[in-house]
């Protein structure tokens, strides 16, 4: 088996087990779409702070569609020797490189901007939705009842909201040994944030991070190398 062949051969195979990981991600996505609930019960309890935060099911689904798509390019396109699909897919993985170090380098250096994008559009849910629907509310308490934490910022971000509103408290993990939490037991606790809360365990765990990260970061470089060595060798043939 020549070089060519074989590093085909692994590309198809990489890229065929990247495929089914994006059916298997958006079939659960859809899942916990229609039926969120249920997921929660069975995963609730062990699943990551972080995507507590944010809607699991579009989550998972965005990110099955983006995998389905690559792997089809990588695996079919090496399979028919396609340079159209092979630069299709070189084109792809290379824009979600450029994504993801854009992302880090913000959630790293600007923090700020950051936590004032994710309070611009979890704030306004959080007024509208916590006590409203059932499954975001149960993830919300799982989240500040794991993670220690309150809202997003902190309690204020519960004032005016549909839960203060009607109850005229806040919720429960906003204090601290509290039964009733008021507004001047929610201020005394003066529970962190969520936003705060994660980051600060992201960088207790930042080893573990940083080496998930740049593990990913050399399969995307490792897998843009192939297909161009794939692309540049077709004509060779």
């Amino acid at each position: 088996m020549g070089c060519f062949t074989f590093i085909k051969v692994m590309m198809v195979l990489f890229n065929l087990i990247i495929f089914l990981a994006g059916g298997t991600l958006l079939g659960v996505g859809i899942w916990v779409t229609v039926d969120g609930q249920s997921f929660l019960d069975i995963f609730g309890t062990i699943s990551s702070s972080i995507l507590q935060i944010v809607n699991v099911g579009y989550f998972l689904i965005v990110v099955g569609a983006i995998l389905l798509v690559i792997g089809f390019l990588g695996c079919y396109g090496a399979q028919k020797e396609s340079k159209c699909l092979l630069m299709m897919f070189f084109t792809v993985v290379l824009i979600i490189f450029i994504a993801e170090v854009a992302v880090a380098v913000v959630a790293l250096v600007y923090t700020g901007v950051a936590e004032a994008l994710l309070t611009a559009v979890v704030t306004p849910l959080l007024k509208q939705k916590y006590g409203v629907d059932e499954s975001f509310t149960h993830i919300w308490n799982l989240t500040m009842t794991e993670v220690h934490c309150c809202g997003l910022s902190n309690y204020t971000d519960f004032n005016d909201s549909v839960w203060y509103n009607t109850h005229g408290t806040y919720p429960e993990p906003c204090c601290n040994d509290t039964q009733t939490c008021t507004y001047a037991a929610a201020a005394k606790s003066n529970v962190t944030g969520c936003f705060d809360q994660i980051l600060e365990e992201i960088r207790a765990h930042g080893v573990v991070v940083g080496g998930v990260a740049a593990g990913i970061a050399a399969l995307e470089i490792a897998a843009m190398v192939v297909a161009m060595y794939l692309y540049c060798h077709l004509d060779q043939k």
